[in-house]
Order: C-alpha cells, then sequence, then structure tokens
C-alpha cells in the first residue's frame, strides 16, 4: 500500500503556505506521520482570501489552506519563546525529517542553525526550501511562484507571440514540493544505509531552471523564441484552437499518423503534406483556425474524440471533476462543507492495484498532545 513507504517517518513542518506544505503532503499520503508547526496566530494561508489576497479575520478559513494540510496534525508554537524553544527542541528529537521554508538565516536566528540541530539529533534530514537557494547572490531576494519562473528564462519561450503569460497553478511552487519530496525520500533511503542524517538545500528558481534544459540548449544552438518553434505554439499540429461557441480543443498530433488522422477526420488531407512547414506556421494554423471556429465544441467531440489523432477538449475545473476517466480512476476527493469545502486530488499513483486512500482532515492539537505523539527514539 502507499501508506505503506514511508510508515514510521516523522517529518516535522515548519513551513507556510504552497511549496513546503505541499511537499509534507507529499510525505503524509506515502505513510509519514507529519506535525506542521505554526506560530501561535497560525499559519497566513488560514486566512487569506485565495480571490483577493487579504487577511480575514481570526474565523475566516481558505479552503486552500485545508486542501494542502489534510493528513496532518497541526501545533501551535512561539519558537521565539522560552517553552517554545523547548517544546521544539522535543520535536528535533523525536523526528526524521524537517521541512523549513524560511529565507536564509531565520531559523538560526531562532536559535535552531546546522550545528544546534545537529546537536538535537545527529540523523535528521532537514531540508531547507526557499526562492533562491542557501547561498549565492539572491538568497535573500524576495519573490513568489511568478518570479521564480521568470528568473530562469522560462517565459521568454512561453505564452503567446507578444508576451508571456503566467500559469496557473503556481508551477514552480507545485514542481519545487515534488523536488524536496524526491530529495527527502532519497536522504532516507541513504540514511537507512549509512544512519547519517542530511542538510537538503532545495530551491525554487533552481527546480524551474532544472526543467529549462530544452530551452538553454536550443538557446544555445540559435535561439528559442515564444510561440515559433514545435512546442510552444509555432506548430499546426500541436495547437489550441477556439471553436465557435468560445471554447477550445488542443491537437497534439506530433507523429506523422495522428497528424494524418486528423487531417482525414476533418477533410483536409491536403494539409498532410504541410506538417513541417517553416515555423512558425502562421499559415496553416489560420487555415484550421477557421475550420474548428465554424462549430461548436459538440460537433467536434462528436467527430474527434475517437479519433487516434491525439485530441481532447479544454476542460474547465468542473468538468474535469466530474470526467468519466478522472472517476473511474478515483483520486478527487471532496471535504468540508458549504462554502467552506474543498476538493483535493489524491496522490496520483495507483500501487498493486489499488487507488490512493483519502486523506483525513486537518487535526489541531496543543503541546502536550503533540509531545505525547512523538516519543523520543532511542
Amino acid at each position: 500500500m502507499l501508506a505503506d513507504f514511508l510508515n514510521g517517518v516523522r517529518v516535522l513542518d515548519l513551513s507556510q503556505f504552497l511549496p513546503g506544505p505541499f511537499t509534507t503532503q507529499l510525505l503524509a499520503d506515502m505513510g509519514a506521520q507529519v506535525i506542521k508547526v505554526e506560530p501561535p496566530n497560525g499559519d497566513p494561508q488560514r486566512r487569506l482570501s485565495p480571490v483577493t489576497g487579504q487577511l480575514g479575520g481570526k474565523d475566516a478559513r481558505n479552503p486552500y489552506y485545508d486542501v494542502v494540510n489534510a493528513g496532518k496534525t497541526v501545533v501551535a508554537i512561539d519558537l521565539k519563546s522560552k517553552p517554545g524553544k523547548q517544546a521544539f527542541e522535543s520535536l528535533i528529537r523525536a523526528a526524521d525529517v524537517l521541512l523549513e521554508s524560511y529565507r536564509p538565516g531565520v531559523l538560526e536566528r531562532l536559535g535552531f542553525g546546522r550545528d544546534r540541530l545537529e546537536s538535537l539529533n545527529k540523523s535528521l534530514i532537514h531540508c531547507a526550501l526557499s526562492g533562491y537557494g542557501q547561498t549565492g547572490p539572491k538568497r535573500l531576494k524576495a519573490g513568489h511562484d511568478i518570479n521564480y519562473m521568470a528568473s530562469t528564462g522560462m517565459f521568454s519561450a512561453s505564452g503567446v507571440a507578444s508576451r508571456p503569460v503566467m500559469t496557473w497553478p503556481p508551477a514552480a511552487d507545485y514542481a519545487s514540493a515534488l523536488q524536496a519530496a524526491l530529495t527527502v525520500t532519497g536522504a532516507l533511503a541513504a540514511r537507512g544505509r549509512s544512519g547519517k542524517g542530511a542538510y537538503l538545500d532545495v530551491s525554487l528558481s533552481e527546480t524551474m531552471l532544472s526543467w529549462q534544459a530544452f530551452g538553454l540548449t536550443a538557446s544555445a544552438n540559435g535561439g528559442l523564441k515564444r510561440a515559433e518553434n514545435l512546442l510552444n505554439g509555432g506548430a499546426a499540429c500541436y495547437q489550441v484552437y477556439a471553436t465557435g461557441d468560445g471554447r477550445f480543443i488542443t491537437i497534439g498530433a506530433l507523429e506523422a499518423h495522428f497528424w494524418a488522422n486528423f487531417c482525414d477526420a476533418v477533410e483536409h488531407p491536403e494539409w498532410i503534406a504541410r506538417q513541417h512547414d517553416p515555423m512558425p506556421q502562421t499559415a496553416l494554423i489560420d487555415e484550421i483556425s477557421d475550420i474548428i471556429a465554424a462549430n461548436s465544441l459538440d460537433y467536434w467531440e462528436a467527430l474527434l474524440a475517437d479519433v487516434d489523432c491525439c485530441y481532447h477538449a479544454v476542460l474547465d475545473y468542473a468538468e474535469a471533476a466530474t470526467d468519466s476517466h478522472v472517476q473511474a480512476r478515483g483520486l478527487v476527493s471532496r471535504g468540508g462543507r458549504g462554502d467552506a469545502g474543498w476538493t483535493s486530488v489524491l496522490f496520483p499513483a495507483h500501487v498493486d492495484g489499488s487507488p490512493p486512500p483519502p486523506r483525513a482532515a486537518v487535526r489541531e492539537v496543543d503541546i502536550e498532545v503533540a509531545l505525547e505523539m512523538w516519543p523520543r527514539k532511542t
């Protein structure tokens, strides 16, 4: 079972907002026991409006907080107070993993630098997740998802011809969470052989930079312009087209046989020979756009859904959640009530034929209960 993978592993989560909490949620999905330590007034995401970004009152509740922290135990600890430091030290001694997302130097100023953490727990795996990394000239620079993508060259080759287009959901946040979770699990495997802890420096900007190998290679060999290449909007066979009723469809017919199947289905076999016209294929894209715009999404669904041509309609979130295939795979889970309801997508892997189990709701406890949960390991 999925929950057996990290069964018995204790993860202490000092992070806020999205990248760190999603990291520890993935670890919790695989069976780790996660205690999330928040300041006395809580993770700011609790009260942050997902629409306006404004902080609400003490009773406000952002459903995004519940989504990304499901499966965890939450405890409020003031790390600036003596009792809070003592409680945190006890949790560190009992933990296997510490995940934090402070700016470089903050944890040390709180009294928990690398030397102190190692003195408390030599086998601790400490993952420091930050914007630009723990070293380098940008290490203290503030940023969010959009900035980290901008810093890596990604926006120079994505979007429409006239300008970059920001992504949703925040790709750097989610990507860095995956990178951190992967690195933590690798460190746990290494510790199982050596008994030694590790210090892991994972950054959002470098995670996104690691995705740019194709772009960097293209740039070094003549350039990669926005909307002028095969996979970024320059090709007719790999394109988003608008339908006559304001919806959109996607065609990803990169291989010749898929492209031929598409052209035959829409009764334009003369397009087959033009698959490799010079980029950007503006004329061919315009011709296909006119054809697609002449009919509704329902028309194209009926015509293309069963054609082997890498076609799919652009679904909205409600359609995606209720899609028959998504329902059959059992990954979408609904929780909460009324306006405070939330929708979660479970860990995207089936293990031995079984879908992932649903996540428990966030559990909030006091310090005494948290300490009882984690007696010091012998």
